[in-house]
């Protein structure tokens, strides 16, 4: 219980500038029906005990297991079993990925399913590649340099309404399910691999990230929708209190139904893993199943918070910004929301974790989240841009790529790991649930087309902290030598004393 307690104090701390940012819009510029307020209200309780449970269980069950099966995966000498299992996790894990059906839902003309399989088969296969740098010692920066081109150049075959999502989905895809597995998957593999530990433990989130953008723009090349028109978003009539109770009740076995279905394959695969190999015990097997109950109750109040709660305000509170005459303070505004909301991102407080314990603490996780927060708060800001003007994505998507591609050749290697995986770790279900609806609404308001201007966020969440992460350890490495060139001084000075005496 006391741990339970601990990861609640620590979601409330997480959540609670963000609700109070929607509060002080619904009482001055952006004036919300009460049904809506109480929503949202609901929605943040919700998400608070949900992200509390869900912590817990992620570092009872989710990061054992997925750390255990990295282990015994680089200790078998059968490599075409290692790739066929590391591709079947991939696609296991991203089909259970809560973010991406909320994002299927929201794409028009596509059935779901499809567009969740191609998905899942992108991070499947690049998964395998993962597991091959690891292998062979393949140099991050380079992988990503050559994959980014690829993507880059098939953006330019693809469907314009395509390329938004291919990017949004590469993002959506590494959610709170996906980043304490597989970034546990990766550290298993690399302390068990080779001397590089530190730097190998991170990437796999990264390249993970890469694998659904490229599967998207060849489904957009090669697949041709039917019916793709955009469905305006439905705002719920609320009158009573009652009446916010019913909404969360008949929308609660919905998501009961969700997250069954996402971790009953994960389960089904550590009991087969489990009865072949026998690597864990009894008491750590007990463990990791009392922490997948955790995990399911956390999931089901955390993505019924969102969905109920957080999507009909964010949606609100767009397409009022958007109707005011100054409407320009769409971009200061989507700043300070972008800068406060990643905390409230369940995996990022994963990923922060996970670096300061491989780096045994020189990574602080305040430094991460604060540059995490500033990347995202730059992202807003351009994402809102976008909507009040129209420019393409791209004259942003191939600057920050560039910049953050050209910055992994000047800073530490675990930090392009770490600055890659970051970026999908931070576009989680808050993007897809609250700032996409966000731009959605603020779209819809100004008559824009929503798949070229509001579709776009979840990649430029994505992109940003790609830069300022990278910047963070460019900034400790300049730190780290002044230190060190001072420390060399002090030895200098007191040699010379001592030989003068």
């Amino acid at each position: 219980m006391t741990k339970l307690k601990e990861k609640i104090n620590e979601a409330l701390s997480s959540v609670l500038p963000i609700t109070c940012i929607v509060f002080l819009l619904s009482i001055t510029i952006t004036p919300m029906p009460i049904g809506t307020i109480l929503l949202f209200v609901l929605g943040a309780v919700l998400l608070v005990v949900g992200m509390g449970f869900f912590s817990l269980g992620a570092d009872m069950s989710m990061m054992p297991m997925g750390d255990g099966i990295g282990n015994a995966l680089v200790s078998s000498k059968k490599k075409l079993v290692m790739f066929l299992v590391t591709f079947a996790i991939g696609f296991i894990v991203t089909i259970a990925e809560p973010d991406l059906t909320v994002l299927a839902h929201q794409v028009p003309g596509i059935p779901d399913q499809i567009l969740i399989w191609t998905v899942a088969c992108g991070v499947g296969l690049f998964l395998m590649f993962s597991w091959i740098r690891i292998t062979f010692g393949v140099d991050l920066k380079y992988m990503l340099i050559f994959f980014y081109i690829v993507v880059f150049i098939l953006a330019f075959f693809s469907m314009d309404s395509f390329m938004a999502v291919a990017f949004d989905s590469g993002g959506v895809t590494t959610g709170p399910i996906t980043v304490p597995f597989i970034m546990a998957l990766g550290i298993g593999m690399a302390h068990m691999r080779n001397s590089h530990a530190e730097e190998d433990s991170f990437g796999l989130v990264a390249l993970g990230s890469i694998g659904p953008i490229l599967a998207v723009l060849l489904l957009g090349i090669l697949y041709h929708p039917k019916g793709a028109s955009y469905t305006p978003f439905q705002m719920v009539h609320i009158e009573t209190t009652k009446d916010v109770a019913k909404t969360f009740l008949a929308e609660m076995p919905r998501y009961v139904r969700e997250v069954s279905k996402a971790l009953f394959p994960i389960l089904c695969f550590f009991f087969f893993f489990q009865m072949i190999t026998r690597y864990f015990k009894k008491k750590s097997v007990i463990k990791i199943l009392v922490g997948t109950l955790y995990t399911y109750m956390g999931l089901i109040l955390f993505l019924c918070g969102v969905n109920v709660g957080f999507m009909p305000a964010g949606y609100f509170i767009g397409s009022e910004l958007a109707a005011l005459s100054y409407n320009w303070v769409l971009v200061p505004v989507g700043m300070v929301i972008g800068f406060y909301i990643v905390k409230a991102e369940p995996a990022v407080h994963v990923l922060n974790r996970q670096v300061e314990e491989v780096s045994s603490g020189a990574i602080s996780s305040k430094g991460m989240l604060y540059s995490l927060s500033v990347g995202v708060g730059i992202s807003l800001g351009i994402a809102m841009l976008r909507v009040l003007t129209g420019i393409s994505i791209m004259y942003f998507l191939i600057p920050g790529y560039f910049t953050a591609l050209l910055l992994s050749f000047f800073v530490p290697k675990v930090f392009t790991g770490i600055a890659f995986d970051s970026g999908g770790v931070a576009s989680g279900p808050m993007t897809a649930t609250f700032l996409l609806p966000l731009a959605m609404g603020a779209c819809e308001s100004l008559g824009g087309d929503v798949m070229m201007d509001a579709f776009g966020i979840v990649a430029m969440v994505a992109m940003t902290p790609l830069v300022t992460i990278q910047i963070l350890g460019l900034m400790m490495r300049r730190k780290k030598r002044a230190v060190s060139s001072a420390q060399e001084e002090d030895g200098i000075l007191a040699f010379e004393e001592v030989s003068d005496e």
